[in-house]
C-alpha cells in the first residue's frame, strides 16, 4: 500500500445504478430501488478505499443507467476535463448503471482531455444482497485508477476483476456478476490481490488523440437505432423519426450488417435528403463489411462497432461534419 504522503488524489463521480441499489431481501437480486444508498455510505462501508489514494465524491445522477442521457454525458465529459486539469488530481472514477455504461465510457473515452485514469464500474448486484459485488468493483476501479500503468490507455472498466477497454468492452450476460467481455479482443487485463496486470491495449485513437471536444456543448445530434429483422415491414419506422429529428441512423442489421430491402429502399431515399445511415449489426462478434454498390449509395460501416457504440460515434461524428464520405473516414479511424 501507498504511504500516507503518497497516495494519489481519485475523484469518485457517481451516477447511480445497482451499485448504490437496496434489494428488498438478502437473496432478490433483480427486484430493487436503484439509488437508495448513498455513495458516501457504500464508501464508508468499505475503509480499504481510503488506504489506496485521498478520495473526493461529487454526485453527478442518481438513476437507473437505463435513463442515461446527453445532458448527463455532457455533464460528465466537462466535469471530468475540468477535474483532471487540476494537477493534484490523479484520476477519476465513476460508478454507472451497468445496462448503459459500454456505452457512456465510450463517449467518455472519445471526449475525455487528459492521459490521467478515468475508470467505470457498477454492480450487478445490489449492495445489501449476499453476494453484492459493488464493493470489490469498487475497491479494483480505485485501485486502477491509482496505478501509474493506467496512464494513457484511455477509458476503462473494471468488473469481476476484469480490465476492458472502453472501445471494445459490451454487457454480455443480462444478470451474471460476470457481466462484461470484450467480444473481438478479449480482456484488457485483470487484478488479483492487488496487482494490475495488463495485456493489450486499445489500437484507436482516444483521450488526448481525439479530434472530438464537447465542452462547449450544451446538446448533442438525435441518432436513433432501427432493427432490421425477417418480414421487416416497418420502414416507415425511418422516415417517421426522421420527422422527429432524427439526423443520423444506426441500422442493427442481421448477420454482417445485412438490411431487409423495405427498410434499405427508404433508407436509400432518406440518405438523398441528407440523412447519415450507419450499418451495425445484431451480433456482438465480428465486423461489418458495406459492400462497394451500398457505399456508392452512402451506407457507412460500423466495423466491429455494436450498434449502441456505433450511435455513439455517430453522434460525436455529427458535431463535426454532416458529409457521408467524411463520416465514413470518421468511422475507418475510430
Amino acid at each position: 500500500m501507498p504511504n500516507k504522503n503518497d497516495k494519489p488524489h481519485i475523484i469518485i463521480l457517481s451516477t447511480g445504478g445497482t451499485i448504490v441499489g437496496i434489494a428488498p431481501s438478502y437473496t432478490k437480486a433483480t427486484d430493487y430501488c436503484i439509488g437508495n444508498l448513498n455513495i458516501d455510505t457504500l464508501i464508508e462501508t468499505i475503509p480499504q478505499l481510503h488506504e489506496l489514494a485521498h478520495i473526493q465524491c461529487e454526485h453527478i445522477a442518481n438513476i437507473d443507467s437505463a435513463d442515461m442521457s446527453d445532458e448527463i454525458w455532457l455533464t460528465l465529459a466537462q466535469r471530468a476535463n475540468i477535474l483532471l486539469e487540476n494537477p493534484k488530481v490523479d484520476g477519476i472514477v465513476i460508478t454507472h448503471g451497468t445496462d448503459t455504461m459500454e456505452e457512456s465510457a465510450f463517449f467518455l473515452h472519445l471526449c475525455i482531455k487528459s492521459d490521467k485514469p478515468v475508470v467505470l464500474t457498477g454492480a450487478m448486484r445490489p449492495s445489501n444482497t449476499l453476494n453484492a459485488d459493488g464493493a470489490k468493483n469498487l475497491y479494483n476501479a480505485l485501485l486502477l485508477a491509482s496505478n501509474i500503468q493506467s496512464k494513457g490507455k484511455g477509458v476503462m472498466v473494471v468488473n469481476n476483476d476484469r480490465i476492458h477497454s472502453a472501445r471494445y468492452v459490451s454487457k454480455t450476460h443480462t444478470c451474471n456478476i460476470d457481466a462484461f467481455s470484450s467480444p473481438n479482443v478479449g480482456d484488457m487485463g485483470y487484478i488479483v490481490d492487488d496487482k494490475v496486470f495488463f495485456y493489450t491495449l486499445p489500437n484507436k485513437p482516444h483521450t488526448t488523440q481525439s479530434m472530438f471536444d464537447v465542452g462547449c456543448l450544451d446538446s448533442l445530434p438525435q441518432v436513433d437505432i432501427l432493427y432490421s429483422y425477417a418480414n421487416d415491414g416497418l420502414a416507415v419506422a425511418a422516415q417517421a423519426l426522421v420527422n422527429q429529428g432524427t439526423k443520423g441512423l444506426v441500422i442493427a442489421g442481421s448477420g454482417a450488417g445485412s438490411i431487409h430491402k423495405n427498410h434499405k429502399n427508404t433508407l436509400q431515399k432518406l440518405m438523398q435528403e441528407g440523412l447519415i445511415v450507419v450499418q451495425s449489426s445484431r451480433i456482438n462478434n465480428g465486423r461489418v463489411f458495406v459492400s462497394e454498390r451500398d457505399s456508392q449509395c452512402g451506407f457507412i460501416g460500423s466495423g466491429d462497432l455494436n450498434p449502441q457504440k456505433a450511435r455513439v460515434l455517430l453522434i460525436l461524428a455529427l458535431t463535426q461534419s454532416h458529409n457521408q464520405a467524411e463520416i465514413a473516414k470518421i468511422f475507418d479511424i475510430y
